[in-house]
Formats: C-alpha cells, sequence, structure tokens
C-alpha cells in the first residue's frame, strides 16, 4: 500500500491549525507552513490556565517517580520474555557511543505509537500521561522494548521550542524507560520549511541537548517520510545532518521514505548524501506481504553496507479483514528473518477514535484510523499475537492460517478469487473436522482462471523449492474441475508457474484427499494456494487444507 502520510505532509502542513502551546505563546514562525497558535494562548482564561498548572505539576510529580522507578528497576534482576534475551529497564548512567546506540537500533523491538484518542500533533496538546503509561503497558506486554515517537514543529514551537513540550517529551521518555523500552525520535514532520536551515539547527539542538548521553534515547530522524525528490528538502538534507552530526555525534541519524518511494527513493537519499552518509536506513513496508523476503533483501541490497530496519509496517482493517492484517504482518517478520533484519516496527499500536487526527489530508483517510494491532475499545486484533510471537521468538498461533476455516468471519486470510464467476462461502452444512467447511455452488469459468478460495503461505518463498498442499473435498451432484493449485509469482507479481492435484470425480463424493506438489520455478518470490471449482452445477466443499515447504 502506498503510505499516505507523506502524501498529506505537505498539504497537511499548510491545512492544520495552529494548536496553542500549554501556558505560553512561542514566536511566529517565518514560514506559512508551520503555525503556532499565540492568539489562541493569550484567549486562555484563567481557570484554564490554572487547570494547565495543575496538570503541569501532576506531570512534574509523574516524572519523578518515573525516574525512580527505573533507578529502582536497573538494580534488580533483569525480567525476561520467553524465547528473548533479558530486557532491562535503561538508564542514564553509562554514556553511550554510536556503536551501542546502533547496536540497539538494529535489534530494536519497535512499536509506532499514538493514543487512540490523540492521534499525531494531539498526543502532545492533549498530553494523557496516564494513558500513555496504560497504552505502554500494553506494548511491553508484547515485548516491545522500544518506542517511536514524532515531535512537530508547529506543535512543539518554532523556531524555539517551549520548555512546557519538552517537559512532556521528558516525561514520555521517563515513563517508557520504567517499563524497559528506549525511544527513538522522529523530527520535522508535517514540515516544509527547508530554507531555514539555521533555525532548523537551533531548534533540533535544543530538542535533543538533554538527550546528547541518555542511552534511553537510541536515535533520530531527521524528517518522517522524507521526499528525496524535493530540491530544497535535500538540501536542507545536506545540510542537516553534519549539523546534528557535529552536535550529537554518537546519536544514529536516519531518513524514512513513504511505501511508495520504496527502496529507490532510499538510493535517492544515499546518492545525495554521500559526503555526510546516514548511520542507518529506515524502511516503511505497506506494499505485496507476499513477496516480503524479496523486498527486503532489495532495499538491503540499496543502502549496503548501511543497515537496515523496518520502521513502519501495517495493513488497515478497514479495507482488509483482521485475518489478513495478522498474515500480512507474519508474512513481514518472517521475511525480515530470512533477511537478517530484526527490528520491525509496526504501525500502530492503536486504532483511533473519530476525531483523534489532527484536522489534515491524513484526517480525511478513513483507513488511517485502522491500521491498529488493538481496536478503539482496547481489546486485541489477532495481529496482536502475531507481533507478541514475532518480538519473543515464540511460535506463530495455530489459528493463523485458518486451516479447518474454523475461525468467524474477518478474521481468516483466505479470500475470494474470480468471485463473479462463484462465491465461496463459509457453511455449517457440512464439515469433515469441527462445524465449518467452504462450499462453491454452480460456478462458471472464463479465460481468466476458475473461482476459487485463496491464501498465500507465511513461510517466505524461494527458487526451487519444493512446496506441498492437500486439501479434502467433496461433492453433491459435482460437474466441472475441482482441485488444489499452486501458482508462482515473480517480483514484478507475473505468473511464473503452477502445479495442480487431480481433479474431484464428479457426481456426489465422500471426503477425498486433494494433494498438489511442486518446486517454485527461477525467479519465484511469492506464492498463492487456490482451492478451485469451476463449471460446477453443483456443489463443493473444502476443508482441512494444508501448506508446507522444504
Amino acid at each position: 500500500m502506498i503510505s499516505p502520510r507523506r502524501f498529506a505532509a505537505v498539504l497537511a502542513s499548510s491545512l492544520l491549525l495552529g494548536l496553542a502551546l500549554p501556558g505560553a505563546a512561542t514566536a511566529a514562525p517565518a514560514k506559512p507552513a508551520v503555525k503556532t497558535a499565540a492568539a489562541k494562548t493569550a484567549a486562555k482564561t484563567a481557570a484554564a490556565k490554572a487547570a494547565k498548572a495543575k496538570a503541569a505539576q501532576a506531570a512534574a510529580a509523574k516524572a519523578a517517580a518515573a525516574k525512580k522507578a527505573v533507578t529502582a528497576k536497573a538494580t534488580t534482576t533483569a525480567k525476561t520474555t520467553t524465547g528473548t534475551t533479558a530486557k532491562v529497564a535503561a538508564t542514564t548512567t553509562t554514556v553511550p557511543t554510536l556503536a551501542s546506540r546502533l547496536a540497539g537500533v538494529k535489534t530494536a523491538k519497535s512499536l509506532n505509537y499514538y493514543p487512540s484518542g490523540a492521534g499525531w500533533s494531539k498526543m502532545w496538546t492533549n498530553w494523557d500521561p496516564a494513558k500513555i503509561d496504560a497504552d505502554l503497558a500494553k506494548a511491553d506486554a508484547l515485548g516491545a522494548d522500544n518506542v517511536r515517537i514524532i515531535i512537530f514543529p508547529s506543535t512543539f514551537g518554532w523556531p524555539r521550542p517551549w520548555n512546557g513540550y519538552q517537559d512532556r517529551l521528558a516525561t514520555f521518555v521517563d515513563t517508557a524507560a520504567a517499563r524497559g523500552m528506549t525511544v527513538k525520535f522522529t523530527l520535522f514532520d508535517w514540515w516544509n520549511g527547508y530554507g531555514e536551515v539555521a533555525n532548523s539547527t537551533s531548534w533540533a539542538t535544543t530538542i535533543l541537548k538533554r538527550y546528547k548521553d541518555d542511552k534511553r534515547v537510541l536515535s533520530v530522524e531527521l524528517q518522517n517520510e522524507f521526499n528525496p525528490s524535493d530540491a530544497a528538502a535535500v538540501g536542507w538534507a545536506k545540510k542537516m545532518v553534519p549539523a546534528m552530526r557535529s552536535a550529537f555525534p554518537t546519536m544514529p541519524l536516519t531518513f524514512s521514505v513513504d511505501g511508495q518511494s520504496g527502496a529507490p527513493g532510499m538510493a535517492k537519499i544515499k546518492a545525495a548524501l554521500t559526503a555526510s552518509p546516514l548511520d542507518y536506513y529506515d524502511f516503511h513496508y505497506y506494499g505485496n506481504s507476499e513477496r516480503a523476503l524479496a523486498v527486503i533483501k532489495n532495499a538491503q541490497a540499496t543502502v549496503a553496507p548501511a543497515p537496515l530496519v523496518i520502521g513502519e509496517v501495517g495493513l488497515n482493517t478497514l479495507q482488509n479483514t483482521e485475518g489478513e492484517q495478522a498474515a500480512f504482518l507474519a508474512r513481514v517478520f518472517e521475511g525480515a528473518k530470512a533477511a537478517g533484519v530484526q527490528s520491525v516496527a509496526p504501525w500502530t499500536l492503536n486504532d483511533f477514535v473519530q476525531g483523534a487526527i489532527p484536522s489534515s489530508a491524513v484526517s480525511r483517510i478513513p483507513a488511517q484510523y485502522s491500521y491498529g494491532l488493538y481496536r478503539v475499545d482496547g481489546s486485541a486484533k489477532p495481529a496482536a499475537a502475531v507481533v507478541k510471537a514475532g518480538w519473543t521468538g515464540t511460535a506463530l498461533p495455530a489459528s493463523l492460517m485458518d486451516p479447518s476455516f474454523e475461525s468467524t468471519v474477518g478474521l481468516t486470510p483466505w479470500r475470494a478469487y474470480l468471485p463473479e464467476l462463484g462465491l465461496a462461502v463459509k457453511t455449517q452444512s457440512m464439515a469433515r473436522t469441527g462445524k465449518w467447511s467452504v462450499s462453491m455452488t454452480n460456478t462458471g469459468k472464463t479465460s481468466a482462471g476458475s473461482p476459487s478460495y485463496r491464501v498465500a503461505p507465511i513461510a517466505p518463498v524461494k527458487s526451487g523449492q519444493k512446496w506441498h498442499g492437500e486439501v479434502w473435498a467433496r461433492g453433491n451432484a459435482a460437474t466441472g474441475t475441482t482441485q488444489i493449485a499452486l501458482s508462482w509469482f515473480d517480483a514484478n507479481d507475473k505468473w511464473l508457474g503452477g502445479a495442480s492435484s487431480t481433479w474431484l470425480p464428479v457426481g456426489t463424493t465422500g471426503w477425498t484427499k486433494l494433494v498438489v506438489d511442486g518446486v517454485a520455478p527461477a525467479g519465484s518470490v511469492s506464492m498463492q494456494v487456490h482451492l478451485k471449482s469451476g463449471e460446477n452445477k453443483g456443489t463443493v466443499w473444502f476443508d482441512d487444507a494444508l501448506i508446507s515447504a522444504s
């Protein structure tokens, strides 16, 4: 999928209303694209100011408590998660090096985060420390040891950040550290003032200076989903990278590009910054997960010898089912593991309630509200268990591939192919095991093929791999061709070949096992399994499918 965050960035910077700083106004920005709201602040009532002062006192107390908790936690036995190394709360007692921070970046079990009711800049303006702490507890339970947060110049104050927001940032770092998590900072989102290099340097330095030797902060992304085709942006980056490296020599620096730009976009950044190269590259993955290994390896080769992490990856559950989201993330985690990429960061922890995203081009994209591992009511989607398995090194949920079609509607990764020729439907009218099967009735067939129920495997697909598929089928007055088939595709989604089982006998039959074996052709990077029934005037049922590679 094309990530719409970069698509909306410039438009959002001009549409987003200036948000009031808590208790103080800043100087007006030099560019209209980064507005503040001094006028709004001046209009705050005395009662509102008093309330904010009280909130600030509470936040300060919480920060002090969090710092105390960090110190205490560092002296105790490290907590462990099954299948992973011990995770210890980060402290500021040891001065980090570039190497130590970069090692942490490459292995971070990182999560992108906003509260469900306060996305993007609203996380900072609608500050809720208790909600943030509760969310980080959920992330901790999944196995996360790092959280990525985004810092907006238009919110924090431009060109001089206001101390109130810097204190909120410090409280966030303390809260994360109390739960054993480091933090990644992303700067300059929803911003395009590329002519203001001096102000950019001063603003970033002010934000970062207190974390220069704080190992709880792992890295700095100078801009989210940077546009390497924008000459002004590239000119700004060429000056910002050496300036930040000079001021913060042990802080790893990176940029990300949007999902559409992908590896070619990162190649443009690499070529532009040869005089001052990045420490690592942050890859945002919203494409086809069926070829995850090939996509990730291509991205690695593009930026080598610099390390690569997957800084965002996700699938929304508005346009896709929750079962498809879970399978999508599982394929990317498995592809990353096969490629040797150890850090995969889902986007995002929570779905967003209506109104949570500030008025912008992003807020008008309905799918943006539905990428979470958790629904707005706080309940977990199947993807949460997949991410936990990926972070803790444990087995993926047995129900992930829905082999016996027992998952409820919306929780299966299987989907219809050519449904206009005959739709596969879940049914309790017949089942070999459990309560459910999938049936197809009165189907057609064209030059495009037969209708089917299809899925892609979780394991990465490679040339020369041997694949085995089987399914049980039975018919009632069945005609035509009913079988299980494998199809392989290359990196451009071109069909390379396939293999099929024998046909289910026509007529009325009992449960019959259909088996297919095949070898992935040269150039294969993805595969699909199809349960097919074409030109069938009767009904067939499928149950208990199995897919494996050797």
